[in-house]
């Protein structure tokens, strides 16, 4: 079974949700995330020049946008600050529970997030150990609902931490839950200094979801010194990552689940959906 491939759903600046569902669905995709989102209300949605989904909103309104264009959500997206201190401004705890409880409500099986970067003097002067357990304690009670509501909650590398392969193995086991995977991002683990097929080998059973970037050399000297990037700029296989290994060690971990591709601009992106399909194809014919 071929490994599923969609979009980011926030690809074209100062356009609401449904006109990035509309291009994603013009483009031929089905699959696609719930990528930006806040609680409350946003004033740029409502007055028409921003993708942010509200995570107080009825989530089947959501899934109807999405599924009026033959589109599948893959997952909702719900990148925290797990380093810096709990506050009402900061993207946490808080956020990823309900975005729980929407994946939840409307079937969808992922909710995806990270550490983030520190901001703050606290969350940069902790010792590895201490970060360590501020994400563990962040994310118990996220995990633990997410165990009841019948959800993954897929932790990715984009931080410190995360683009680490050691210290990722050291936050699962520290989490000690059913309910907490992985959700392989190529270029921002890249990035880190972290290795996509280290992460496939030692923690391929816990990858349910990837996130497609290819990064160019220009990049080389960042490596190691930035943690995570939002969206590629250039099509899949023309950059410095090999994507054709990294998806060739999927497929032999057994992964067929959702992806979707973290990349802009119209050319790049058509470029990257051909470029993974024709990866299943070559595939094909090997064996």
């Amino acid at each position: 079974m071929a490994i599923k491939i969609g979009c980011f759903a926030l690809i074209n600046p100062f356009e609401t949700l449904d006109k990035q569902v509309d291009q994603i669905k013009e483009w031929g995709f089905e699959y696609a995330d719930i990528t930006d989102n806040a609680d409350g209300a946003c004033l740029g949605s409502h007055f028409g020049f921003s993708a942010v989904a509200s995570l107080d909103a009825n989530a089947f309104d959501l899934k109807r946008l999405f599924e009026s264009r033959g589109i599948t959500i893959t997952s909702v997206c719900a990148h925290a600050t797990l380093l810096d201190p709990a506050a009402p401004w900061r993207y946490g705890t808080s956020q990823i529970v309900k975005a729980i409880r929407m994946a939840s409500a409307i079937g969808v099986e992922h909710v995806i997030t990270t550490e983030g970067n520190a901001y703050t003097k606290f969350g940069q002067q902790l010792s590895d150990a201490e970060a360590i357990f501020s994400i563990k304690e962040k994310l118990f009670e996220p995990l633990q609902m997410a165990q009841d509501y019948g959800v993954k909650l897929l932790i990715e590398p984009h931080g410190k931490y995360t683009d680490s392969v050691m210290h990722m193995e050291r936050i699962i086991d520290e989490c000690n839950s059913e309910a907490l995977g992985v959700n392989l991002d190529t270029g921002n683990l890249w990035l880190g200094g972290g290795d996509s097929i280290e992460m496939i080998t030692k923690l391929g059973n816990k990858i349910e979801h990837v996130h497609w970037k290819d990064l160019p050399a220009d990049y080389i000297d960042q490596r190691g010194k930035v943690f995570g990037c939002g969206m590629a700029l250039i099509p899949l296989g023309t950059g410095v990552i090999g994507i054709d290994k990294i998806y060739q060690e999927l497929v032999k971990s057994g992964f067929d689940g959702y992806s979707t591709l973290e990349i802009a601009g119209e050319e790049a992106v058509k470029e990257s959906f051909e470029y993974l399909k024709n990866q299943e194809s070559i595939l094909e014919v090997s064996t």
